[in-house]
């Protein structure tokens, strides 16, 4: 049946107006992400690759790391870290990593699917091509994260990538931050960089470029409150965890979970700045320990402040490592608002 023009035109303006509704309410998400002050602590989380090898199919071994994905962004994990449980490693504190053996294809493919799904749509064709691990990419629920942007959400910082456009002298490079413009940032640098940028406050609407500033990835978390994804780090063993930290003084709150551990129930935490958070595959993190040349024990509980069982009375023999990650961060939540205070929303 053929529409009236009036037809066409009201079915054209509901388009509108639900597209007009949609960029709002993404708007105002992104604006609910924001605490009071910037948040100056850290989250992070170590977890073995070896939970891949727990999946009977790619398609379920793409799902199970969109799970874990899904986890640590709801809670505002910041880094996620992926350790080799079952790799015999040669004694070093050096903190160099050797590479991965076969049994760590695990590993390889955890992280690659973690940082498909952290990079915001519009930037994935310049990162990632085509590769077999994210054969199934498309079973994968998406992040949704405040800097994962819509094209016309006006907000202060944005990801993009650096292009290979010329430059006038003077200028800076050009940057894809996934708007319907380019942003010219204030620096020159090498096309095919993830950058992330400040938009300037005031913007000329009819130019042909928006202005901005090349910032530190921290920076929307410190300084503006917003939860702004996670970075991805392959450990070759558990003690590489703690002794590759990317923080000048190390994780100053470590805690290992197991259900040999004290209730987490009745724990408080201690002030920190950089907390982590290690699961162990399905045999726990004894096996991690044994598998580790460059540890010299056999309790695990001694590597870590605090060694909390943040399910007591579970009714099934295992947690699965997925299960546990939302267990115990939600268990945790609280505990770290409680630190927090002025940082934490609701």
């Amino acid at each position: 049946m053929m529409l009236t023009w009036r037809k066409k035109l009201n079915k054209q303006t509901n388009i509108i107006l639900h597209y007009s509704i949609a960029c709002t309410l993404a708007s105002l998400f992104v604006l609910s992400c924001l605490v009071l002050s910037g948040r100056s602590y850290t989250l992070s989380v170590a977890l073995p690759g070896s939970v891949m090898e727990n999946a009977q199919s790619p398609e379920l071994r793409t799902y199970l790391a969109g799970q874990i994905a899904r986890a640590c962004g709801v809670f505002c994990v910041d880094e996620v870290v992926i350790f080799d449980e079952l790799r015999e490693d040669v004694k070093s504190v050096e903190g160099e990593f050797r590479g991965i053996g076969k049994k760590g294809q695990g590993c390889v493919q955890l992280a690659r699917i973690l940082q498909y799904l952290e990079c915001p749509q519009y930037l994935r064709k310049s990162f990632f091509p085509k590769h077999r691990d994210l054969q199934f990419a498309g079973l994968l629920n998406p992040l949704d994260s405040p800097h994962h942007m819509r094209i016309d959400e006006e907000v202060e910082f944005r990801e993009g990538v650096v292009l290979n456009h010329p430059s006038k002298p003077g200028k800076g490079s050009l940057v894809n931050c996934g708007m319907r413009k380019e942003v010219q940032i204030d620096k020159l640098l090498k096309a095919g960089l993830r950058v992330t940028v400040q938009l300037n406050n005031s913007q000329n609407k009819e130019g042909k470029l928006y202005k901005g500033v090349v910032v530190a990835p921290h920076i929307p978390r410190t300084e503006g409150g917003l939860y702004w994804g996670y970075s991805v780090r392959l450990a070759s063993c558990l003690s590489a965890v703690f002794s590759e930290c990317p923080y000048k003084d190390g994780y100053d709150l470590t805690i290992g979970t197991s259900e040999r551990g004290k209730n987490a129930d009745h724990v408080t935490l201690p002030p920190f700045k950089h907390m982590l958070v290690v699961f162990g595959g399905l045999q726990g993190l004894e096996v991690s320990v044994d598998a580790d040349e460059n540890l010299n024990i056999t309790d695990p509980s001694v590597l870590f402040d605090l060694y909390l069982n943040t399910c007591p009375g579970q009714g099934s023999r295992t947690i699965r490592t997925e299960e546990a990650i939302l267990i115990s961060l939600s268990g945790l939540r609280q505990k770290i608002a409680a630190v927090f205070p002025d940082q934490s929303k609701g």
